[in-house]
């Protein structure tokens, strides 16, 4: 997106007015619309809000208005989500760089890099983000962790190119160190060495995930959601060989659905490596991440 394109504030009044509406009709929130804007032209909330634009003679893009249109059809048509047409999304302190071949990191998935921290009984040393992703985990990680070093690891490639570009372009490229394998099997090297390990793995069971919403079914990876036929097949693995690779006292720390909490924490009570091991909720008040120590 470096070329800029050039048209006038009524026009853009206009489109935004129409796209606004078009919003309402097909149930997409109309805060999306401003929310896009944001991140394709200059204008600040205040701007927009007020409408104060609507007179200047010219506004920058990113794109030409008849591509932003054409995305923005997609997103009330093929519910295509907003953050991947903008191909980005706010998460913690950072601006994060998506596509459809990363989940779009959660509000509630921030959580996690509190409980790390706060559960960190050795704040240096080598942390593990499983499954990064956009390398969302791996970013708050380095960022609240200064002195360790995180290594994060994803099945895809393409996945890793957009996690390694967030990394290089918030600054933790020195920090954080990209594998591409399944879970720990990369990491063997380190073995018995890791200070903690923080993962947000697929865990929809098989069945329901065609009922989940259509921005979500249709558009994000499938790899990333999948967990399954009881959504634990993933965390059972995680559970299983994490031991092996924490030290004595180091953190294992996961994300996981509405419901899981009492099979999870039972798991990692029977494979009897485990202790102190805490149920968390998210700010909604949902069982949603799992802790324990290494004993």
């Amino acid at each position: 997106m470096g070329e800029k394109h050039l048209i006038s504030g009524l026009q853009l009044w206009q489109w935004r007015n129409t796209a606004h509406q078009a919003a309402i009709a097909t149930d997409v929130p109309p805060a999306e619309v401003d929310w896009l804007l944001l991140e394709v032209t200059g204008l600040d909330r205040l701007a927009l809000r007020l409408e104060s634009y609507k007179n200047w003679p010219q506004i920058q893009l990113q794109l030409p208005l008849e591509e932003l249109d054409h995305l923005w059809q997609r997103r009330l048509n093929d519910r295509l989500p907003v953050q991947y047409i903008a191909g980005v999304t706010p998460w913690r302190n950072f601006q994060i760089a998506v596509s459809s071949a990363v989940l779009i990191p959660r509000p509630e998935t921030e959580y996690l890099i509190d409980l790390a921290l706060a559960s960190a009984t050795n704040a240096s040393g080598h942390w593990a983000d499983l499954g990064t992703g956009s390398g969302a985990i791996a970013l708050g990680l380095a960022d609240i962790l200064p002195k360790a070093t995180i290594h994060a690891v994803d099945y895809s490639l393409e996945a890793l190119a957009i996690a390694q570009a967030n990394a290089h372009n918030l600054g933790f490229a020195d920090r954080i160190k990209f594998y591409q394998g399944s879970w720990w099997e990369p990491l063997t090297f380190l073995k018995g060495q890791f200070s903690g390990m923080v993962s947000n793995p697929p865990y929809i069971p098989t069945s329901t995930l065609p009922t989940l919403q259509l921005e979500v079914v249709n558009h994000e990876p499938h790899l990333a959601l999948d967990g399954g036929t009881d959504g634990l097949d993933c965390i059972r693995h995680l559970i299983e060989i994490s031991p092996s690779y924490l030290q004595p006292g180091g953190v294992w720390l996961i994300e996981m659905m509405a419901g899981q909490a009492d099979a999870v924490r039972e798991l990692l009570q029977n494979q009897g490596s485990y202790c102190k091991i805490q149920i968390h909720p998210d700010l909604a008040g949902i069982e949603r991440f799992a802790l324990a120590y290494k004993s």
